[in-house]
């Protein structure tokens, strides 16, 4: 009987473990976790299996999977042998399909699991000719180990994060080029017990990619802050820190995000990373900052903390720029997240959940995440209240923004 399995049996299988969804398709899932599908189907009187494909939410889906099933039992049915004539359009197709355009459509194919259209944009961009501009008018099949690392090697130490990401974008692609019988054998992109065995380790990004200032120097730098710069980047600055929020969740926050009555910041889904609403208690420094800069709101445009050209924010770059200013260029903005990280788990009482529900951090654990029903807003309250504190050991300075 077909159609055993359903959407959710699929996401909470456990492993190791086979689950027949009948009619010879199959969910594997390893004794690791990793999940994947395949078709069984008798061949000249031996049983064979083909794989078809990763299975999860990033991969192949149930209906997918049925699908592609449906596809190779019907090869069967014909009288053909469905892994020959996928090897054969290998051959065929797969020598006319460079990895760009491959990875081009796979973009394009995928988009409507992406975040949204910035996350889409950032595949693009990684997978485009700027970091891969080496391999992209390679055929998929012939891309090897050492076509891998001629993308890799020039950035895998000045920009890690970056590297990270393009390997296991690139590590994607060719599965699903794998999938489609576009290439054979191992995933030259592959980080356990491949690339890892070839590439340095990496510095620890908390540190070095993004510097942070340590937390018992909060309270100077925020009255050097206060003292020295009262623009419209500096008022930025300060409401990141006291938030504990990314540069882009701050740069692109808009007035009908805020409920000053009961000071609370809605951060839509669409414009976080892990993908889901964020509310934020609004400590009294930051409701000031909020109030000051509604007194001189532009008509024309949304943003909190607008830019020079109409309708837009201040650039990524604006908060950094005052940094540069001050003479800070040993911290970076993101960093503050880490000086707030390490305040809340050394010098508080406050759990490490209402910490990571504070950073809106994404909860890996996918059982953990289920029960998490609550995004404990009271504690967090108390928390953001706790941090102002900290900052404010010495008196600040009215707020009193620039004229734009």
């Amino acid at each position: 009987m077909a159609g055993r399995l359903s959407a959710r049996r699929v996401a909470t299988a456990k492993g190791p473990g086979r689950f027949s969804d009948g009619d010879g398709l199959y969910l594997l899932v390893s004794a690791a976790g990793a999940k994947s599908w395949a078709f069984y189907f008798h061949w000249q009187g031996k049983r064979r299996e083909m794989g078809l494909g990763k299975a999860g939410d990033a991969h192949l889906s149930l209906a997918e999977a049925r699908e592609r099933a449906s596809e190779a039992r019907k090869q069967v049915v014909a009288g053909n042998d469905p892994i020959a004539a996928r090897h054969l359009r290998s051959r065929t197709e797969g020598l006319r399909k460079s990895f760009g355009a491959f990875a081009d459509e796979y973009v394009a194919v995928h988009r409507s699991r992406f975040r949204n259209d910035k996350h889409a944009a950032q595949w693009q961009s990684t997978l485009g000719p700027k970091y891969c501009g080496t391999i992209r008018s390679m055929p998929i099949e012939e891309i090897s180990t050492e076509a891998v690392l001629r993308v890799l090697r020039p950035i895998w130490q000045s920009i890690p994060e970056t590297a990270s990401r393009i390997r296991g974008r690139i590590e994607n692609v060719i599965d699903a080029a794998k999938a489609q019988g576009l290439f054979q054998g191992d995933n030259p992109a592959r980080w356990k017990g491949h690339l890892k065995s070839v590439l340095p380790v990496r510095q620890k990004l908390t540190r070095g990619h993004h510097a942070a200032l340590p937390y018992d120097q909060m309270s100077t730098f925020m009255t050097e802050l206060r003292s020295k710069a009262q623009s419209t980047a500096a008022l930025a600055l300060e409401f990141s820190i006291l938030t504990a929020t990314r540069t882009t969740e701050t740069l692109g926050a808009t007035w009908p995000e805020f409920d000053l009555n009961k000071n609370i910041w809605t951060i839509p889904r669409e414009r976080m990373k892990a993908g889901y609403e964020h509310r934020i208690p609004l400590s009294p420094r930051v409701v000031e900052i909020l109030k000051a800069l509604e007194s001189v709101r532009l008509t024309h445009n949304q943003h909190v903390f607008p830019g020079n050209v109409r309708g837009k924010g201040l650039s990524n770059r604006a908060m950094a720029a005052v940094l540069k200013r001050m003479g800070r260029n040993n911290i970076t903005v993101h960093g503050f997240r880490s000086s707030f990280s390490d305040w809340v788990s050394e010098q508080t009482s406050f759990s490490h959940e209402t910490r990571e529900h504070a950073l809106a951090h994404q909860i890996s654990d996918k059982a953990e995440s289920a029960y998490r029903r609550g995004d404990q807003f009271e504690k967090r309250r108390s928390l953001m209240s706790a941090w102002q504190t900290h900052c404010d050991e010495n008196a600040f300075a009215k707020v009193v923004p620039m004229k734009r």
